[in-house]
């Protein structure tokens, strides 16, 4: 059996339920683990009531994450994000449009969810075509990403060719 030796730890001021929750219903091979419940010694120390919500074990994608109601401290920023690869148009909008849901859309593929955690949304042909040995193609393509803020495949395709 496979352990992963990594894993992210995502920390919210009280939704880490609900947001693995979210995260969960989205993307496919996904499933809610362990959850623990502070008791009277974690109301004690982190002021929050005995029986709330303290860790979400939780898996996208087969990846282990835990999300922690850490408390107001600390706030994502663009420092950290998740990138997805996507093979089709479809599943870039299909995750576009439900992780800017209650978010914000960002520039070249990027979006904070409604959490303000950083995601981006990239067709993998994207890659490909900016690794293209020919430097003309790659560069058309890198400056119609840099225009939008959800990736379109069709416009990259076009820029692409020439």
């Amino acid at each position: 059996m496979y352990m992963q030796r990594i894993t992210p730890f995502l920390w919210f001021d009280d939704k880490a339920e609900e947001a693995a929750k979210f995260y969960t219903s989205i993307f496919k091979n996904s499933k809610i683990g362990n959850i623990s419940r502070h008791g009277k010694e974690g109301y004690e120390i982190h002021g929050r009531p005995a029986g709330t919500v303290m860790t979400v074990e939780f898996q996208i994608e087969g990846k282990e994450f835990v999300a922690l109601n850490g408390g107001p401290q600390f706030k994502f920023t663009e420092a950290v994000s998740f990138s997805v690869e996507c093979k089709t148009q479809e599943e870039v909008d299909e995750l576009w449009e439900k992780l800017t849901d209650g978010g914000e859309e960002g520039a070249c593929g990027w979006l904070k969810d409604k959490y303000g955690l950083s995601w981006q949304i990239n067709p993998t042909i994207l890659g490909v075509m900016l690794r293209d040995k020919d430097r003309k193609r790659a560069g058309r393509v890198m400056k119609a990403m840099l225009t939008m803020k959800k990736i379109d495949v069709g416009a990259l395709k076009k820029a692409y060719e020439g």
